[in-house]
């Protein structure tokens, strides 16, 4: 059980659990690890570097984590690190949903309704490092609230 304001809530929920249902559309929950300071998320079938605003350690290095992004903190660039396609447009007023396809990952990200995007139209994408929340894969538990 989380308790806080909506707001705490929202962005620092203690586990997967709230992470999948607050907010519409919930966070991207998407696993991975930290490999000295870079992040290492497999079903994205890429790496970059972290510098993201959970404290780390050495004990978090090689660890199984869940990589936590709110849609909003997702963000299409044409030179961002990631390549993906667009799957899905869902239009609301003003901002779109986008469904982004990464291998067999699926992602989800709010931009601006003037974006210009069509469906299966390659993107590239990043996110706000400082905005990921990294959860423990065994337990859930975000590092944030961890003993």
């Amino acid at each position: 059980v989380q308790t806080g304001t909506p707001y705490e809530i929202y962005n620092n929920p203690r586990d997967t659990y709230v992470a999948s249902f607050v907010g519409s559309p919930p966070m991207n929950l998407i696993d991975g690890k930290l490999v000295d300071g870079r992040a290492v998320m497999a079903p994205l079938n890429f790496e970059l570097p972290f510098a993201g605003g959970t404290r780390t350690s050495a004990s978090t290095d090689g660890r199984p984590l869940v990589f936590g992004i709110r849609p909003e903190d997702v963000y299409l660039e044409s030179g961002a690190p990631v390549e993906a396609r667009v799957h899905d447009v869902e239009n609301h007023g003003v901002e779109k949903i986008l469904t982004l396809r990464v291998g067999d990952a699926m992602l989800r990200a709010t931009v601006p309704a003037r974006t210009d995007v069509e469906i299966e139209q390659p993107v590239r994408f990043a996110w706000d490092p400082d905005k990921v929340v990294l959860f423990d894969k065994g337990s859930g538990i975000s590092l944030r609230h961890a003993g």
